[in-house]
C-alpha cells in the first residue's frame, strides 16, 4: 500500500504536473509523511459558481445539485480517519463537509475563505475586463480586495497546521485559495495556482514522494 501511494505520488507529479517541487528535504519520516496527507475539496455547485460569477465572502448555499455532489463525495471519505477536519466559515463549503463527512466534528479555520474580491464580488471576468481589459486574478489581483501575497500567507498557516498534524487531514473551502493552497504545498509560487484547474465537489490530495511534498491526485470527481 506504502509502495502504490508514493508511485501514485510520483506519477502525478511527472505526468499531469511535468513539475518539480522546489522545496528541500524536511525533518519528518518517509512514513511520517505518509500519514501527514491533505485532502483538498472545493464546495459543490451555487447559484453563482454555475454562471461563473466571483464569489469571495457572498456566503450563497449550495444548490439542490450542489448538495447531491457533497453527499456523493461520502463513500470515497468514508474509507479515511481524518486527524484533522477544517472547513472555510462561509456557508457553502460547511455545507458540503456536513454531507460529505457527517460524522465528522470539523473546525472552521478563517484562512480557507475564498479569495477577497472586493469590488470584483458577484461580477464575471467578462464584465470585469469591460472596465479593465487584460485583468487576470493571480496577477492583477481584485481592487479594494486581496493581491495574491495575501491569500499565499493565509494558506502558508493552513499547511503549517496541516502539517503538525500526526495523521491526514481534510480541508473544505473554495477554488482559488485551495489552488494557491496546493501550488504552497508543492513549493511553487503561489502563481503556478492558476494552472490548476479545480472543479466544484471535486477532491484533490495532496502528499510526498519521499521528502517531496507532490500534488498526488487532482480534480477527481
Amino acid at each position: 500500500m506504502h509502495s502504490k501511494l508514493i508511485a501514485g505520488a510520483t506519477r502525478a507529479r511527472d505526468l499531469v504536473l511535468g513539475l518539480h517541487s522546489r522545496t528541500g528535504p524536511g525533518r519528518l519520516s518517509v512514513m511520517e509523511r505518509l500519514r501527514t496527507r491533505c485532502f483538498l475539496i472545493r464546495h459543490g455547485e451555487t447559484e453563482w459558481s454555475l454562471n461563473h460569477r466571483h464569489t469571495g465572502r457572498t456566503d450563497l448555499p449550495l444548490l439542490p445539485e450542489g448538495r447531491l455532489q457533497a453527499a456523493s463525495l461520502r463513500s470515497r471519505l468514508a474509507e479515511h480517519r481524518f486527524a484533522l477536519v477544517l472547513e472555510s466559515p462561509l456557508l457553502r463549503a460547511r455545507e458540503t463537509c456536513r454531507l460529505a463527512l457527517p460524522d465528522a466534528r470539523p473546525e472552521v479555520d478563517a484562512d480557507l475563505a475564498e479569495w477577497d474580491y472586493g469590488a470584483y464580488e458577484g461580477r464575471t471576468t467578462p464584465e470585469i475586463r469591460a472596465d479593465r481589459p487584460g485583468w487576470e486574478l493571480f496577477t492583477d489581483g481584485a481592487l479594494e480586495g486581496e493581491d495574491l501575497d495575501a491569500v499565499a500567507r493565509r494558506v502558508d498557516r493552513v499547511i503549517d497546521r496541516v502539517r503538525s498534524v500526526d495523521g491526514e487531514s481534510v480541508c473544505f473551502a473554495h477554488g482559488h485559495v485551495l489552488r494557491v493552497l496546493a501550488a504552497r504545498w508543492a513549493g511553487w509560487s503561489p502563481l503556478d495556482g492558476r494552472g490548476l484547474l479545480l472543479d466544484p465537489a471535486s477532491i484533490s490530495v495532496l502528499g510526498w514522494d519521499r521528502e517531496t511534498p507532490v500534488i498526488a491526485e487532482w480534480n477527481v470527481r
